[in-house]
């Protein structure tokens, strides 16, 4: 395992506290363009004050840290987002401790990964499988990300008016995880006070409430639409689906849609798409005009076994660095970049896709 960290007799970095959260102070920033090119004896000269300076950021950091970092009003977040993280399972002399579930949710930027069309359901899904099981697992400063995080995705979902019943299951689940734990008080472990609790419980309320009145505008322009294209085309979109709730809204657009939704051989495709043959022989319902009713079966199917899941992008684990990270695809290709700091000769044959549920299975030792 090579070595990826500082040296472990290092005094540590220096940090200072911005708008964006706590950073690392450094005295050559490459961002500053010409103002790097001062002259060194300049900065040498006032080393000493420089010294100082450090000293009292660092000093007023410390006094403000524990105050700030309980304020639940402040939205801000109190670590270094990166793209990759370490996963630390046990202790060395190089590093002591090991990493979270928690930690690696503050630091790996989900923020960011919102914003990706690719990555968006990913990390739906990833606040869904935490909100059922792993919530009280976090820590303070990751809860309080947690609620940042899903916060940012309600106004995007209210703003953009798109994946809203991805975000009504989550924010369900959330609620009745909620519920749950406030009832039952001294019986659990709730990090902070139980008012706090509450309060997030209202607010979950309102989202709910703001999204079951979310009213989809309709797009008036002259491009071309989905129901001027040919028929065929539409039907191959349609194939191209893989979430049966996707099929069904769809086909509540238009009558023509409609029909192309309720084809048996689109359903028979999504059922071999998510389930294997053998669980077909223990489920087989058949029509009374003789037929594999694969729309009934479809659903009765996901009641017993687990449906595939397909995401756009998602985080990766380098099995040769122990290092979880996201990728990066475009800088992949023009800079042969892999997402990661990573030693190995042939790094692409170390990856390995990183499910939600393989991503909380991670931390779990």
């Amino acid at each position: 395992m090579p070595f990826l960290g500082q040296d472990w007799r290092s005094p540590g970095w220096s940090w200072i506290k911005t708008e964006d959260g706590w950073k690392r102070f450094e005295f050559f920033d490459p961002d500053m363009g010409e103002n790097n090119e001062l002259d060194l004896e300049d900065r040498l000269h006032d080393e000493n004050k420089e010294n100082l300076f450090v000293e009292d950021v660092c000093e007023v950091a410390a006094k403000k840290r524990k105050k700030d970092f309980f304020n639940n009003s402040t939205k801000s977040q109190f670590f270094f987002q990166e793209k990759w993280i370490y996963v630390q399972k046990e202790s060395t002399r190089e590093r002591h401790g090991y990493c979270t579930l928690g930690e690696a949710f503050n630091r790996l930027d989900f923020s960011s990964a919102i914003q990706d069309i690719r990555r968006f359901n990913y990390v739906v899904k990833l606040l869904q499988l935490i909100a059922k099981s792993q919530l009280t697992s976090l820590s303070g400063a990751a809860q309080k990300n947690y609620f940042n995080v899903l916060e940012k995705i309600v106004r995007k979902v209210l703003e953009d008016q798109q994946n809203p019943r991805l975000i009504k299951d989550l924010l369900r689940d959330l609620s009745s995880t909620l519920c749950i734990l406030i009832r039952e008080v001294g019986k659990c472990v709730l990090v902070g006070n139980i008012n706090i609790w509450i309060s997030r419980l209202e607010t979950i309320l309102s989202w709910q409430q703001q999204l079951d009145n979310l009213q989809i505008t309709k797009q008036i322009t002259g491009d071309v639409t989905l129901s001027d294209l040919p028929l065929h085309m539409q039907n191959r979109i349609l194939y191209k689906f893989s979430d049966a709730w996707d099929i069904i809204n769809l086909g509540q657009a238009t009558p023509t849609l409609h029909m192309l939704s309720e084809d048996r051989q689109l359903w028979k495709k999504l059922c071999q798409f998510h389930f294997a043959e053998k669980q077909f022989c223990r489920h087989l319902i058949v029509s009374e005009k003789g037929h594999v009713d694969w729309k009934l079966m479809y659903f009765t199917l996901q009641k017993y076994y687990p449906k595939k899941e397909v995401y756009g992008d998602t985080l990766h684990f380098c099995k040769h660095c122990g290092i979880l990270f996201w990728k990066d695809y475009r800088l992949a290709l023009v800079f042969k970049d892999s997402g990661h700091p990573c030693t190995a000769n042939d790094p692409d044959s170390c990856f390995t896709s990183v499910s939600p549920q393989n991503f909380i299975d991670l931390f779990r030792f």
